[in-house]
C-alpha cells in the first residue's frame, strides 16, 4: 500500500468515526470469510458499518478524537463495528452473532465519547430499541392524564348512583 493509499485509508476511517454514534472494536481471528461476509451482511442490513483497518492507520485516523481512548492497548487484528443512528442496534447484531461464532470477540466499544467495556455492550444489546424506549415513556406519561380522568370518571359515576337509589327509594315510598 503507497502512501496515498495510506492517506485515503485514513481520510474514509477519519470521515466515518467523525460520523458514528457508536464504535464497537472486536477480534476476528478464526472466523471464516463466509462468516465475515455473514456479518458484514447483517451490519449492512441495519446500515451499520464494519471495517478491518491497520492498528497504525486506525491510531492516525483517530489522532485529536474522542476515538483515540478507545485504541489504547490496541493489538492485534481488530474489526471495527460503526453505527450511526441506533447504538442498540449495533450492539444487538454483534452480540448476537458472537452467540452463533462464539470466535468473534466483542472486545469494547465507544458510545457518546466514553469507552465501554464487553460487559457494557452486552447490556446495552439487551436494552428495547430507541423507538420502544420512547413508546414506554410515552405510555407512562399518557397514565397519569388517563388515571386523573378515571378518578373524575368514577366520582360522577358514584354520584349518578346516589341519585339512582334515591329516586328509586322515592318511587317505592310513592
Amino acid at each position: 500500500m503507497n502512501r496515498e493509499q495510506k492517506q485515503a485509508v485514513v481520510s474514509e476511517v477519519s470521515e466515518r468515526l467523525s460520523r458514528a454514534r457508536a464504535v464497537v472494536l472486536t477480534d476476528f481471528r478464526g472466523l471464516k470469510v463466509e462468516q465475515m461476509t455473514e456479518l458484514r451482511h447483517q451490519l449492512r442490513d441495519k446500515g451499520l458499518d464494519y471495517m478491518v483497518v491497520k492498528n497504525t492507520l486506525l491510531r492516525m485516523a483517530a489522532s485529536g478524537t474522542a476515538t483515540e481512548a478507545l485504541l489504547e492497548g490496541l493489538e492485534g487484528p481488530n474489526g471495527m463495528a460503526l453505527g450511526y443512528d441506533d447504538p442498540v442496534d449495533l450492539a444487538k447484531v454483534l452480540t448476537e452473532f458472537a452467540k452463533t461464532n462464539p470466535k468473534l470477540e466483542v472486545k469494547n466499544g465507544l458510545l457518546g465519547g466514553k469507552v465501554i467495556s464487553t460487559s457494557q455492550v452486552e447490556a446495552l444489546a439487551k436494552l428495547p430499541s430507541r423507538e420502544v424506549l420512547l413508546a414506554q415513556v410515552l405510555g407512562t406519561m399518557n397514565a397519569v392524564p388517563q388515571g386523573l380522568v378515571t378518578v373524575m370518571a368514577g366520582i360522577v359515576r358514584s354520584l349518578l348512583n346516589v341519585l339512582k337509589a334515591i329516586e328509586e327509594q322515592k318511587a317505592e315510598a310513592a
